[in-house]
Formats: structure tokens, sequence, C-alpha cells
């Protein structure tokens, strides 16, 4: 009996080392597509960023760079999701939540500044043949129609003013993704201040005069 607790925790123990040793990998292949671009991301440095002897150990891991990078964007989802969402759902109305938008994506920025580089870099690659990269596709998708839908709802209750709301959150997107990738280029960047002029552009720009 002795003998087989034994082996069965250190099955355990060894499923949490490698669970640890693949987060660890995600972690630095998110700094390496943030730093150096999605096309630059290989094993190689991949491997030096992790502090990893060689790269054997990231194939040990991961079956080919398809495998990772779908990690990688599992991982950045996840964390934006938790991270917005957690904020989002403290606000009440269109308005306050839109704001809210903004404030959390670009606090997401300070907090993981890495994450949103490395997927808006990714993103950029999404139209190449990488099979990989289409399951990205389909999620970026499903996150603007649910703001699409969001900004209708919002018309419907007469909080928004009409105009094309697809055309709407892509200007959102458009300048998040610009915000972004000025933080990683400015030293003096404020987050907060930049947030809040992003909603208050936006607000101006959807909400209906009474």
């Amino acid at each position: 009996m002795q003998a087989k607790t034994s082996s069965v925790k250190q099955a355990q123990e060894r499923t949490f080392t490698e669970n640890a040793r693949r987060a660890q990998i995600v972690d630095a292949a998110i700094t390496v597509i943030a730093d150096q671009g999605y096309a630059n991301a290989s094993f190689a440095k991949i491997a030096k960023q992790a502090g990893l002897s060689s790269t054997g150990m990231i194939s040990y891991h991961f079956q080919g760079k398809g495998d990772l990078i779908r990690e990688v964007v599992a991982r950045i989802m996840a964390v934006a999701a938790d991270f917005v969402g957690g904020k989002l759902d403290a606000e009440t109305g269109y308005r306050g939540r839109m704001r809210a938008f903004f404030a959390a994506n670009l606090a997401l920025v300070d907090e993981y500044p890495h994450h949103l580089r490395a997927l808006s870099n990714i993103t950029a690659n999404a139209g190449t043949d990488d099979p990989h990269l289409f399951g990205l596709l389909d999620q970026l998708r499903s996150v603007s129609a649910a703001q699409v839908e969001i900004l209708r709802a919002g018309q419907r209750d007469n909080v928004f003013r009409e105009f094309d709301p697809t055309v709407m959150v892509m200007a959102i997107r458009g300048a998040l993704d610009a915000a972004i990738a000025r933080a990683a280029v400015d030293p003096d960047f404020d987050a907060a201040v930049t947030a809040r002029e992003l909603a208050d552009l936006f607000d101006r720009a959807t909400r209906k005069e009474t």
C-alpha cells in the first residue's frame, strides 16, 4: 500500500512539474512574441528567454510551434477575459460599461505588458496559411460579434445613437491596438489617461443626445 501511495504521489508531482514547465515556456513565448514579433519567435529564442538548456525541452512539452501558439493564445485570452470581465461586472449601464471597457483593457496593459502586444502581433499573422491561427480568427470574430450585439442593444434601448455597430467595433479595436503599440515604445505612456481620453472620445461618438 505504501509503495502504491508513493507511486501515485510521484505521478502527481510529475504532472505538477510538467504543468509548471509548460507555463514557464508559454510565458517565455509571450515575452518573445511581444518583444521580437511572431515571425521571429523561434524555439531557440523562447528557450533562452525561459532559461532552458535546449529547445528539446520545448519539443518535449509541445508538438511543434502550432501547439505552443495555441497555448499562448489560450493563456492570453483567459487572462484578458478574467481581468477585463471582472472589472466590467462591477459596472451597470451601456455607457458605464463602455468607459470601463477602455479602463480595464488599458489597465491590463499595465498589469500584463506583454500579453496584448503578443496577441496583436499574432493577430497580424492570422491571415497566413498557418493552420494553428485559424482558431484565433474564430475567437476574435466571436468577441467582435458579441461587442457588436452590445452596441445594438444600446441602440434599441435609446442609449446609443444610430451608427453601424460593426464599424464602431472596428474603430474601438483599432484605437486600443494603437494604444497597446504606443505603450510598448513610449516610456511616458499613461494607461489611465489614455483610457479616459478614449472613453470620452467613444462616449461622444456613440451616445444619443437628449
